[in-house]
């Protein structure tokens, strides 16, 4: 395996996958006082948060490490002991939109974000040079409405016209990168009507399928476990997705939303201040980050640290992390809209239906 390639699988471990056992608390015991009960990823932005350096005024919180899919398992289906968690934005669309559900609002925080363009895989046999290679192939997905396989669809569409239904999907029987994110929740894997849509052999995860040739491309949140061990037949399909993906943030303004942090409905009723809260409390975690970042270059081995900061406050801005709706409006209608598009939402959703009332309009500096 390359060097490159175990840094990628490594570090992607070590952010999704620290070790946690959840406590099984009941509803009745997870609030009282001033003790709040929280969830998600140990990110370097939200590490504040967990140590206790940024609070929600007038609040303790308790943070539970978990993995998306066990989080969004808890606040759809579980037992919804966390009074604000980390959730999957588009699972939580579509629990909104197609099953009624109503007991958390989300706040704009949005713990995980990443651009999707490196997340196309192909074999390199296939042919495929340009995305428009793509109509009339099979393509792998491992679940089908996660949120990172639907913004693939969506900028496949929008930039280079290839159509969801242009495409055979089969549905791999295994995730070589499960381990990253817990039990996939139902809204992971709905299948749209009027979709070709197989599933793949019992026993074959996403490489399986790409390396025998049962596919010619795979879209993947993670990198594939072939594309990891540096199988020399398992490729991306944009050679240089860095570029890719600044071009397409400074042609669309879209800096694709992966997850958001999700607020107990029932808590914002007795305090209708708590959404405003843990936004800030987030927001000073995110800012404790970024000011580390412009200092770390003393200590970080990686020789060019500090011209890739450079490099991305260049492209995306100084706060190039945003929270709050103003910032991020245009990327949230964009998936608003891919996810309608794709016969996932029973509708197209809004901003002001799914934020809470009280954060619409706040800004960081507030």
């Amino acid at each position: 395996m390359s060097t490159r390639r175990r840094f990628i699988g490594g570090a992607l471990s070590g952010i999704l996958a620290s070790p946690f056992v959840a406590p099984r608390l009941t509803r009745a015991a997870q609030h009282y006082g001033t003790e709040l009960l929280a969830a998600g990823y140990a990110y370097n932005h939200v590490r504040a948060l967990i140590s206790g350096k940024a609070q929600v005024d007038g609040h303790s919180v308790t943070f539970e490490l978990d993995k998306i899919g066990d989080l969004n398992n808890h606040v759809f289906e579980g037992l919804q002991t966390r009074a604000f968690s980390e959730v999957g934005l588009h699972p939580f669309m579509l629990s909104y939109a197609n099953d009624g559900f109503r007991d958390y609002t989300l706040i704009p925080v949005f713990p995980l974000r990443t651009f999707r363009h490196k997340s196309v895989f192909i074999h390199a046999d296939a042919g495929i040079e340009h995305p428009s290679d793509l109509k009339g192939r099979r393509v792998a997905t491992p679940g089908f409405s996660s949120t990172s396989l639907t913004w693939i669809r969506g900028f496949m569409a929008d930039e280079y016209g290839v159509m969801p239904e242009d495409i055979e999907w089969v549905v791999s029987a295994k995730d070589s990168a499960g381990g990253l994110s817990g039990t996939v929740s139902k809204n992971e894997n709905m299948i749209p009507e009027g979709l070709n849509v197989t599933t793949g052999p019992d026993g074959k995860d996403e490489s399986d399928l790409l390396l025998d040739r049962d596919v010619d491309a795979l879209f993947h949140a993670a990198e594939p476990r072939a594309f990891v061990e540096g199988h020399p037949k398992v490729t991306r399909l944009f050679k240089d997705p860095r570029s890719v993906e600044q071009d397409y943030f400074k042609r669309t303004g879209i800096y694709p939303i992966m997850h958001a942090v999700a607020v107990r409905n029932d808590l914002i009723k007795t305090d209708p201040a708590l959404p405003a809260a843990i936004f800030r409390a987030y927001v000073a975690a995110k800012n404790m980050e970024l000011e580390a970042l412009k200092q770390r270059w003393y200590f970080e081995t990686m020789p060019w640290f500090a011209a890739e900061l450079e490099s991305t406050i260049d492209v995306l801005g100084e706060n190039f992390f945003p929270y709050g709706i103003a910032p991020n409006r245009k990327t949230l209608e964009a998936l608003f809209r891919y996810s309608y598009q794709q016969g996932l939402a029973s509708r197209e959703l809004t901003v002001e239906e799914l934020f809470d009332s009280s954060v619409l309009e706040i800004a960081e500096t507030e």
